[in-house]
């Protein structure tokens, strides 16, 4: 398009140039210069001239007739044309006939919805693993199942442990050959190191008699994850025989997409929803955001705190995460993103100025969200703007500008 209009130009351009040489030879320029008359109207006397605008569209105006530097007229504009160069004007037929729409511009506050999804997981600050301090054998198992709910002190084994009876022995011996209170306290402060409660202690004090065996109990609420404890067997300190959860609450790890991250914040309040439990809804809040990306999947891990009281959560589910997040909270001026024109070097909207009169004005734009953009310079609330068909009559209004600087004056386009 750009070559055939700078043809046209340069065509154009020697024709007038041949032409005014042949007027200069001819006499018909008086003293060598071309004589502008104004013209208040047109020739059938019914619209009056208002000025005279460049013909290249440049921002120049004239009240009376004249020549630009090249030898081509100024173009006439009439009342009621007094639009601004870009301004296309499209008749009502070909308004409908393209689907024009047109919508006010508003004000409102941006929210933007986030979606993630992720994984129900343990709340590693509810999870302990059952691992005594004491080499000891299994007699009897009370909790030989996974997956088996416990309570705090419930008993989970009976064991066995020769450790555990000698120091037993050596508090009685101390106590009965009269030996210092320290010596026996000594004797007891051994065997709360090896983690056996304190009523057992007391047990002790109160019978004199020491126990064969010790029954371990749980340390709090909650599932069992894991269980390598058997009856019969042999454990060493520190072994771990039980791996126990308190699930009535959770944590949900959800994956979030790089171009989202900036979006979430600390303290934010999300919804999910569970495969396994299509129609409910969670609520829960942001805890922490891991400072560390995945390069596979370009996405950031989100930790959400999620209630469970009736245990319906279990860990490993899968879950979508819905975040509305509020982008402007104050009430900005917004367009749909339908009526944006973006080219890469300008942001553009066709302003509707009049029955089938489009302009377009370049805009500053700001955040995005819902549907809609920001729009901090360049409209004003009221006006209205092209929602659709706006990329045909833009490609109109461009044209039009680039024609008009060859005399044609404003187009009607039927």
């Amino acid at each position: 398009m750009s070559r055939i209009v700078g043809l046209l130009a340069v065509l154009l351009t020697g024709s007038l140039a041949v032409e005014g040489a042949a007027l200069a030879q001819s006499g018909h320029t008086g003293h060598g210069a071309s004589v502008a008359q104004p013209a208040p109207a047109d020739a059938a006397g019914q619209r009056r001239i208002l000025y005279y605008r460049n013909p290249m569209g440049l921002p120049d105006t004239s009240p009376v007739p004249k020549k630009d530097p090249m030898g081509m007229d100024y173009v006439a504009v009439y009342e009621g044309e007094e639009i601004g160069a870009g301004v296309v004007t499209i008749s009502p037929e070909k308004v409908q006939k393209l689907g024009v729409r047109t919508e006010p511009v508003g004000r409102r506050t941006l929210a933007r919805q986030v979606r993630a999804v992720g994984t129900v997981q343990v709340d590693e600050r509810r999870l302990y693993v059952v691992a005594p301090k004491f080499e000891a054998w299994i007699e009897k198992l009370h909790v030989d199942t996974t997956g088996a709910t416990v309570r705090r002190g419930q008993p989970l084994m009976e064991v066995y442990s020769p450790e555990l009876v000698l120091a037993q022995q050596e508090y009685l011996v101390a106590r009965r050959a009269g030996a210092s209170d320290g010596l026996a306290e000594a004797s007891l402060q051994r065997l709360r190191n090896l983690d056996v409660p304190e009523e057992d202690i007391e047990r002790l004090r109160k019978t004199g008699k020491a126990s064969r065996t010790l029954v371990y109990r749980a340390a709090a609420d909650g599932v069992v994850l894991e269980k390598a404890a058997v009856k019969g067997m042999r454990f060493t300190p520190g072994e771990p025989l039980y791996r126990i959860a308190d699930l009535s609450q959770v944590w949900l790890i959800a994956d979030v997409f790089e171009q989202d991250l900036g979006q979430v914040q600390l303290g934010h309040d999300i919804e999910a929803v569970v495969n396994a439990l299509p129609g409910r809804v969670f609520s829960g809040t942001i805890s922490f955001i891991y400072p560390t990306l995945t390069a596979e999947s370009r996405t950031g891990k989100v930790r959400i705190d999620l209630a469970n009281p009736d245990g319906l959560l279990k860990p490993n589910l899968y879950a979508t995460v819905n975040l509305h997040n509020e982008v402007v909270r104050e009430p900005a001026v917004v367009v749909p993103e339908s009526a944006l024109l973006d080219t890469g070097r300008r942001q553009v909207v066709l302003v509707e100025t009049g029955e089938g009169r489009y302009e377009p004005r370049e805009v500053k734009t700001g955040a995005r969200a819902d549907g809609y953009v920001q729009i901090s310079a360049g409209l004003e609330g009221g006006e209205r703007v092209v929602v659709r068909a706006n990329f045909l009559i833009d490609s109109e209004s461009n044209l039009r500008a680039a024609l008009s600087g060859f005399g044609g004056g404003q187009h009607q386009h039927q």
